[in-house]
């Protein structure tokens, strides 16, 4: 189980521009759970993964995944345990590199560093084939520079690259959001299929209501640093953006001001 209590996470403390992103958030994860969260700007849905991951340190508050307790780890000593998939496709991926040498750094996230050849030819038969279960024909691009590939391939690759080593919690960043309507379908789909297949825990934050509701099997809606709304099962089987939209009103007592949150969706459901 993956529990994150009582964190808060406070940016620049005692001057003018206090801000708190994160104020006393309790969330349990069941192993195999997929939870989507969705907010206006400045709710704090990508300050909280940054909190998982250790990029930034919670002012109070802890992280644990099982028996680990997180809190203390550095951000590259919980990359053993985390897989992450950032908004910028550039962001997961060395352009310089090939495609087989990124899935080969990858698989040896968290390991101790050593030399050692690069990818293996009986390593080359197993990505190949984990390549060609995207379906994007990257199996037949092992050799090309990562830099060659359009941003929906790459988003893919990183994914991927992510999941290679079966990761206690799966982090995604919005990591649809940079990328063209078709490609964003693609990227999404192939999100809900691995997670299932590889029977993940997976946090995504994402801007679109629409995805919020299509994938995973439970959604958070988050203001001004807390957990406003939590909600899975047959309840929200049945919900529609409408519904979310009203439901954010009724909990934190005002219409929801994020125009890229409404347009998205509207996009997303024209393009369905």
């Amino acid at each position: 189980m993956i529990r994150l209590e009582g964190l808060r996470k406070v940016f620049y403390p005692g001057t003018v521009n206090e801000r708190v992103a994160i104020d006393r958030v309790d969330l349990r994860l069941k192993p195999g759970d997929f939870v989507t969260i969705i907010g206006s700007n400045g709710a704090g849905k990508s300050t909280l993964l940054n909190l998982v991951a250790g990029t930034y340190r919670p002012d109070a508050g802890e992280v644990w995944l099982g028996d680990i307790h997180l809190t203390p780890l550095a951000e590259h000593q919980r990359a053993r345990y985390l897989g992450r998939v950032f908004q910028d496709p550039l962001a997961g991926t060395a352009a310089h590199m090939t495609v087989a040498e990124n899935l080969a750094m990858a698989l040896r996230r968290g390991s101790p560093r050593r030399l050692c050849p690069g990818v293996t030819r009986a390593g080359r038969r197993a990505l190949r084939q984990r390549l060609a279960s995207l379906g994007l024909g990257l199996e037949d691009r092992l050799d090309w520079r990562v830099g060659l590939l359009s941003g929906g391939q790459r988003q893919a690759l990183t994914l991927l690259m992510a999941i290679l080593t079966r990761p206690q919690l799966l982090l995604l960043d919005e990591h649809t959001a940079a990328l063209d309507p078709r490609a964003a379908r693609t990227v999404l789909h192939l999100t809900a299929t691995l997670v299932a297949e590889e029977h993940l825990t997976a946090l995504m934050v994402t801007h679109n209501m629409e995805e919020a509701l299509q994938v995973g099997n439970r959604t958070i809606m988050m203001h001004e640093g807390r957990i406003v709304y939590d909600v899975s099962g047959e309840l929200r089987r049945r919900l529609g953006v409408s519904d979310l939209l009203r439901l954010f009103g009724q909990h934190v007592g005002q219409p929801l001001a994020s125009d890229r949150m409404i347009l998205g969706s509207a996009a997303a459901v024209s393009a369905v």
